[in-house]
């Protein structure tokens, strides 16, 4: 299945708001648990995203980064 610009465009917006929790750390109203369970769940979402071969010219760089921090 192809999926149009539109819908590429939305999974990296998605890998965006991903790299973005990653990357702002724990918020102050969040027990440790469930950051690591918030923490695990993104990266994970990640790493299968970078599998992808839909990908065009989007840059990766902070998405691969952010799934291995």
């Amino acid at each position: 299945m192809e999926l149009t610009a539109e819908e590429i465009a939305a999974h990296y917006s998605a890998c965006g708001d991903s790299v973005a929790l990653i990357n702002a750390g724990k918020p102050a109203d969040m027990s440790d648990d469930d950051w690591v369970d918030t923490l695990a769940r993104n990266k994970e979402h990640l790493v299968l995203m970078l599998a992808k071969d839909y990908w065009t010219t989007e840059s990766m760089t902070a998405i691969t980064a952010a799934s291995a921090a």
